[in-house]
């Protein structure tokens, strides 16, 4: 029994509209009928629908509504798809289908279509011959009479010179020599034969221009004037096959249209390097500029390569503005396949996107049960379309490796957007035990962390410190001069004892008493190991996460969903990884710490242990120092920085016949790394939202930030590659700061220049 057909309406060209109740409408455009069932092909489906409105298959959208449902539109990609609306309308015989092509792909006809009767008119196209047929805009489809192409480039043009380097200059182009062989050559389909022609014109170096182009037959000519080149190709009778029916393969034009040189996009460059990208993501814009010189001779400048390279990149990753638009959706795919997650976002008043804050259940639970109640907070810039701010908070394991615990993607480095990362955070990490910040000295930040985190301790991260320093000194002192200040300055923070810092402080005042003053007035308690009440275990810098923030390089220039999901992939790999590599382990502590462990148990054999008093001994060795080992305290203060006994604690252990294992900080047990690790970050969904759904009730529309990434070449450094001190100048004859010889006014006047 034959299977029921429905007609299919295809349409495309036009526009919807939608009206206040939400229901959308298909205006103006082509309509195209064809006959559908159960057996039909989505290839063959395709392929018909791509020769008639003149799409690339590959960059093609197929959608239609539901019946009685005019608010959303579902997709066609897959056979099933096509079976599922033919029984839809299995009753109603007839079904709309709309044809479109995807976000930031150029189809191949006029943006602006002719009525269907004029597909059948000759129409004149030049075609320039270093422009690929699927980035033309006017050259498959019906165009008016003396129309030329010309290709939207943003006020920028790439000339391809035509007195190049000969072969060199076309080495990439002769493979496509004989893409035109002569008349009776068959095609699949028009597009390929266009294709063909264009790439046969640019190897031979010659622009033509179309007096026929019709999904029935094309007819070209050489773009010269007299020059008796042309090329006739039409259906071949009976099948969908394209034919080569006449052809004059002669030139005299001599190349005068080569001469009179090509235009170029940076569309088309990006077309060209699309495959490039995509297998090396950090093709420089320099390499793009010199490749495309050698293999097709076009001369680009660097801002037209790395515009190239942004087009290509969207063309490869998705639009920018549609990925904020997904950000709700990716929220709750994140708490859906990851349970216990966190994921929230915040928009302004005008729907702009504001900010994105994520943890996942795996960081959540292995921070509260193996790590130390210690986190770094830190920030770096992001260079995507739309720049932004990475807002992070970073756990340390017991190995002393970096443990992701929280991350935001924000618009600004703002204190209003610190305050709401923290109190995110709080929810996410909510524990009895008073946590230990390592972050900047911002003011805000201090305040907010007071304000949130009740009995924690905020310890300065010491290289902000150090870079302020250095900033406040610059110019006063010779570059050796900042140097020894701010080595001293890191001796007296990591100095154990009140004694060594006040040494290593009285270092900097013999240099300069300024320096001293402003270490003294910088609030020590808050960095100084002599006097910080929370335990860092002598971390001291914010940006201890650098394994994160190098992800975070390598995917900064990407949509914010795949952003944010190329770190949960790396997260996941992270956990995964260590996880195996710690059910390996045979030994109490972890690798590190066993480590640290055996070289202060080998300290300790030559110490002389004296008891004084209940649980207290006298340690003597190159000092003398005290241990009391109920209280977990050594006088040297070692074993309270680090977790681990020194080696003073562990002579004594020797000499009582105890294990300094069982006198080791829990949070550095191969059992609590173990804990860390114990739970997996799972697999996200795609969350691409199909092009032009409406958006249900109550469903938020996300836009980009106003935000724009500046002009110019982004500086991207990692957090904690910058050199605190920078050579000064320093005038050879006067011995001045912040010039030199040449410009000296002292050796000027010494010299009888000037007066």
């Amino acid at each position: 029994m034959a299977t029921k057909k429905i007609i299919a309406i295809c349409q495309s060209w036009g526009e919807f509209e939608t009206s206040k109740d939400g229901s959308m409408t298909y205006k103006g455009g082509e309509a195209y009928a064809m006959d559908l069932d159960q057996q039909t092909k989505l290839s063959d489906f395709k392929q018909e629908l791509a020769e008639t409105f003149h799409y690339s298959v590959d960059s093609m959208l197929i959608k239609y509504f539901l019946p009685s449902n005019k608010k959303t539109l579902i997709t066609i990609s897959k056979e099933k798809d096509l079976k599922r609306m033919v029984n839809f309308f299995t009753d109603s015989d007839q079904v709309d289908v709309f044809v479109m092509a995807e976000e930031g792909v150029t189809p191949n006809v006029s943006n602006l279509p002719a009525s269907r009767s004029s597909r059948t008119t000759a129409s004149e196209a030049v075609v320039p011959a270093a422009v690929p047929v699927d980035m033309m805009m006017d050259l498959d489809g019906p165009i008016d009479m003396d129309t030329h192409i010309r290709i939207p480039l943003g006020g920028e043009l790439a000339v391809i010179d035509g007195d190049g380097d000969g072969e060199n200059d076309r080495r990439a182009v002769t493979q496509w020599e004989n893409t035109i062989t002569g008349v009776d050559q068959r095609f699949r389909s028009f597009t390929e034969f266009r294709e063909a022609l264009h790439k046969y014109s640019i190897a031979h170096g010659f622009a033509y221009k179309f007096k026929k182009n019709d999904n029935r037959r094309v007819t070209a000519k050489c773009k010269s004037e007299g020059c008796p080149w042309r090329i006739y190709a039409s259906r071949l009778a009976t099948t969908q096959l394209v034919c080569i029916k006449k052809m004059s393969s002669t030139h005299t034009c001599e190349g005068a249209s080569v001469k009179a040189g090509y235009r170029a996009t940076r569309g088309w460059v990006g077309n060209i390097i699309k495959e490039k990208l995509k297998a090396s993501p950090n093709y420089k814009p320099k390499d793009i500029a010199s490749d495309i010189k050698r293999e097709y001779g076009i001369q680009l400048n660097y801002t037209q390569a790395w515009r190239a390279k942004e087009i290509a990149r969207e063309q490869l990753q998705g639009s920018y503005k549609e990925a904020y638009n997904q950000v709700p959706l990716l929220c709750e795919k994140i708490m859906e396949t990851n349970p216990g997650s966190i994921a929230t976002f915040a928009t302004k008043e005008d729907s702009s996107f504001h900010r994105l804050f994520v943890s996942f259940h795996a960081s959540i639970y292995g921070f509260q049960q193996g790590c130390r109640p210690l986190l770094f907070l830190d920030c770096t810039t992001l260079y995507s379309k739309y720049q932004g701010t990475l807002l992070a908070a970073m756990g340390v394991d017991g190995d002393d490796g970096v443990f992701p615990v929280a991350f935001a993607v924000v618009d600004a480095d703002t204190e209003d957007n610190w305050h709401w990362f923290l109190v995110e955070l709080k929810s996410a990490v909510s524990t009895s035990r008073p946590i230990t910040f390592v972050a900047d000295f911002q003011k805000g930040l201090r305040e907010s962390l007071r304000e949130i985190f009740e009995n924690c301790q905020h310890g300065y991260c010491l290289r902000y410190l150090a870079e302020k320093l250095n900033r406040d000194l610059k110019g006063l002192f010779s570059h050796e001069a900042r140097r020894l200040m701010v080595e001293d300055f890191y001796a007296a923070a990591y100095a154990p004892k009140l004694e060594a810092f006040e040494r290593c402080t009285e270092n900097v005042k013999a240099i300069s008493p300024e320096a001293y003053n402003w270490v003294i007035r910088s609030e020590p308690d808050h960095w100084a190991n002599a006097f910080f009440g929370g335990a860092r275990y002598n971390h001291m810098t914010s940006n201890f996460g650098e394994l994160f923030y190098s992800w975070v390089l390598e995917a900064t220039e990407l949509p914010i969903t795949q952003f944010v999901d190329v770190l949960r992939g790396k997260m996941m790999e992270l956990f995964y990884t260590r996880r195996v590599a710690c059910g390996q382990w045979g030994t109490r502590l972890t690798p590190s710490m066993e480590e640290k462990l055996q070289n202060e148990t080998s300290k300790s054999c030559s110490f002389q242990v004296l008891p004084t008093h209940g649980s207290t001994f006298e340690v003597r060795g190159e000092s003398i120092d005290l241990v009391d080992i109920d209280h977990w305290d050594c006088s040297c203060r070692m074993w309270q920085l680090t977790g681990l006994p020194c080696c003073h604690a562990i002579a004594v252990f020797e000499c009582l016949g105890r294990s300094p294992y069982d006198y080791c900080s829990r949070y550095l047990t191969a059992e609590s790394y173990r804990l860390t690790y114990a739970e997996s970050i799972h697999p996200v969904p795609n969350v691409e939202r199909p092009l032009n759904t409406v958006l249900t009730e109550g469903e938020l529309s996300v836009t980009p930030p106003p935000t724009r990434r500046p002009p110019g070449r982004p500086k991207m450094k990692q957090p904690g590659s910058v050199e605190i001190i920078k050579r000064q100048l320093q005038c050879s004859k006067c011995k001045g700061l912040g010039h030199n010889k040449r410009k000296c006014q002292l050796y000027s006047i010494q010299d009888g220049t000037e007066e």
